[in-house]
């Protein structure tokens, strides 16, 4: 409100109506003032192509928070002439999509078209999903749901077969400076930070333009005449956030993905950034030894044996000392696994072995390695020409160990890497003896 219309009000005996919040405030008025998503709204994006068209489908915009999913839904309506009629799914029950739905049966009747925006759609369950089809399908309204989790996962298949899928950017370092300029010229003055200050409050933000207009609010109401802030007096000013994260959606498989495949590629230092994430993040430090554990067996095998014994150790250790220093031990066994020789040779051996196991049945074993603890077994020829490895010379009989009706099959495959390389040449070895054998029975 302008100064003048100030002095009336305090006139009048009566306060001034106080200036809304400042990401209110810096909301966007058009498509063109909406930061940070140029691959959708700029010429030949998704959306602009739709409202080049004034023909707009329905949609499920996924993004991160504060990238600017509601204002976007809410000016799409407007570019597009449709009746923006807006439903939080935290908030609302089966009554109130009933009332939405009337309304826009009747604006239908008089000839508008209502582009109903559902907020965090990935809230209502699956019947209340499936209530929005029907009033999609006869066109009833066009349907812009707004969501932060994985749709693949939180949105009906036949919800998201009407809709189409489009994929928010969080806010790069330079849509973040855009919106700190906005700021300061709707605020009529700078932001009191040092310059690596002010690159630090971009860093906090964390890609959520909304948190970072909050953040630039609480620093305007510092007392006029503050001297600039560096990044240590920014930090005692605002609350730090913690790093975005759910331990129970879609994050929490992103980065446990991101912690396995850059131990599997060898990056000891992507592995510890991402696991560093995950703890700040609140994660459970036994959901990540579990993971260690299964990826000592998977992704490095017999290549390191002792891999899968200091992933156990770091369970160990977390149980026995618990947070923060038992965490300490789950560093150890990222970096040991992470510069460990890589096989999957005994992964690939339990497929291998278990689609043998499918495909050839209840098959006996051979006679000569079953035990004959009674006469009558002894009489049918249990453990008959069974050859005691330990009394050859090289303390291997090379007899056959697969059933008679099945050829012999090479299930565990190792490579040349770390001990794997050792077991490999015992392979070759047993298998030249396994040969000769053969020939000398002959």
């Amino acid at each position: 409100m302008s100064g003048g219309s100030d002095n009336l009000f305090v006139a009048a005996g009566i306060e001034a109506v106080p200036a809304g919040p400042l990401a209110d405030r810096l909301r966007p008025k058009t498509l063109d003032e909406i930061i940070g998503q140029d691959h959708l709204l700029k010429d030949g994006g998704p959306l602009a192509r739709m409202v080049q068209a004034k023909k707009l489908a329905s949609l499920i915009l996924w993004g991160p928070p504060g990238t600017g999913k509601t204002s976007i839904a809410r000016l799409l309506a407007d570019a597009t002439g449709l009746v923006f009629a807006p439903l939080s799914a935290v908030f609302s029950g089966v009554a109130d999509l009933r009332k939405v739905f009337d309304e826009a049966r009747k604006r239908r009747a008089m000839g508008q078209t209502t582009l109903l925006f559902v907020d965090e759609i990935h809230r209502f369950n699956r019947a209340q999903q499936d209530g929005f089809l029907p009033y999609v399908e006869d066109g009833t309204v066009v349907l812009v749901g707004a969501t932060t989790e994985n749709p693949s996962f939180a949105l009906n298949s036949a919800l998201l077969s009407r809709a189409a899928v489009v994929v928010l950017h969080r806010l790069d370092d330079a849509a973040l400076e855009a919106l700190l300029q906005r700021a300061e010229a709707i605020e009529d003055r700078d932001l009191p930070l040092t310059e690596e200050a002010r690159a630090a409050l971009r860093a906090m933000a964390d890609g959520d333009g909304r948190y970072l207009l909050n953040m630039a609010e609480q620093i305007y109401t510092l007392p006029a005449g503050t001297a600039r802030l560096d990044s240590e007096r920014l930090a005692e000013t605002l609350q730090k956030r913690a790093p975005l994260y759910d331990k129970t959606q879609d994050e929490h498989y992103n980065l446990i993905s991101a912690l396995h495949k850059s131990m599997r590629g060898s990056d000891v230092d992507a592995a510890l950034y991402w696991m560093a994430r995950m703890l700040v993040g609140g994660e459970d430090p036994l959901y990540i030894c579990r993971r260690l554990v299964r990826f000592a067996a998977e992704d490095i095998g017999m290549a390191d044996p002792n891999a899968l014994l200091q992933a156990l150790a770091a369970k160990e250790m977390y149980d026995f000392l618990g947070s923060p220093e038992g965490e300490l031990g789950l560093v150890q066994a990222v970096i040991y696994l992470a510069t460990a020789p890589k096989s999957n040779a005994a992964y690939k051996a339990e497929s291998r072995a278990k689609r043998a196991a499918r495909e050839h049945g209840s098959l006996m074993p051979p006679m000569h390695i079953l035990n004959a603890p009674t006469k009558m077994m002894k009489e049918l020829g249990y453990s008959s020409g069974y050859a005691y490895d330990h009394d050859a010379d090289d303390g291997f009989s090379g007899q056959n160990y697969f059933p008679d009706e099945m050829a012999r099959q090479a299930f565990y495959r190792p490579v040349e890497r770390g001990f794997e390389r050792e077991i490999l040449k015992r392979l070759d070895y047993w298998q030249k003896l396994r040969a000769k054998r053969q020939v000398e029975g002959k």
